[in-house]
């Protein structure tokens, strides 16, 4: 199966880093798509942010050119999964809801650990969307932006794990979640530092997204998913005029 793996923001060195992770975990006889919007912040830290690249992405899959069975949204909660589903019938898989699924699987309680405070609301919120907010015992900040995980991997590994000690110490965390795709691949060295399971989101989604392919299921098109309404759209897909 072809899996498209998309990276919300526009940084190329972090969509790899996705792309690695994802095909990390992925079966023998997947392939992985690594995609990067062609306009957008090169870091999602904020709403504002986060809904620009909702347009980003929706541009991307509708634009695509090519066969796939699955898409993986490589951003943490951020906007667009909901239309991006109306655009297709294949499987859309959350790396968000990806990873608290599978982290509810393997412990009682699970804490998400993410890059700055104000975008601990969006993940809260994304997950009592979801109704997997009730197992979430924490969703701790690490006050490094989106940007700086890239930049300085040494540093953000330490200060992810500081944070995920706080996750089991104080708030009874059994499971971390990463929550950010710059957080890939990190999640082995985590783990040993804290002594917990820790759920990389992409391979978490890369392998759901297997599964219910697997399962021959796909995107119900009958009510909320349907695809969207004929209708006069001024100046989208915008990337029709980017030169």
């Amino acid at each position: 199966m072809k899996i498209l793996v998309i990276n919300p923001n526009t940084t190329e060195s972090m969509t790899a880093a996705i792309a690695e992770s994802a095909r990390k975990y992925a079966s023998p006889g997947t392939e992985i798509i690594a995609l990067t919007p062609k306009y957008g912040a090169d870091g999602i830290d904020c709403n504002f942010e986060s809904f620009i690249s909702a347009v980003a992405v929706m541009d991307l899959v509708a634009t695509y050119q090519g066969p796939f069975d699955a898409i993986v949204m490589a951003g943490f909660g951020e906007h667009g999964r909901e239309g991006v589903q109306e655009l297709v019938t294949v499987p859309v898989i959350d790396m968000a809801e990806a990873s608290a699924y599978v982290a509810q699987m393997v412990g009682r309680k699970y804490s998400v650990v993410t890059t700055l405070d104000r975008s601990i609301a969006s993940i809260e919120d994304r997950l009592i969307l979801a109704g997997l907010f009730t197992r979430c015992a924490s969703v701790r900040a690490t006050g490094m932006g989106t940007l700086e995980l890239d930049e300085d991997p040494k540093r953000a590994l330490e200060v992810i794990v500081e944070q995920a000690r706080l996750a089991v110490t104080q708030d009874r965390a059994e499971v971390i979640c990463l929550g950010c795709g710059g957080m890939a691949g990190l999640e082995e060295a985590i783990a040993r530092e804290v002594g917990v399971p820790v759920v990389d989101g992409v391979g978490a989604a890369v392998r759901l997204a297997e599964a219910v392919h697997g399962l021959g299921l796909g995107t119900s098109k009958v009510g909320t998913h349907a695809f969207p309404e004929a209708k006069k759209i001024i100046g989208w897909p915008i990337s029709q005029h980017l030169t």
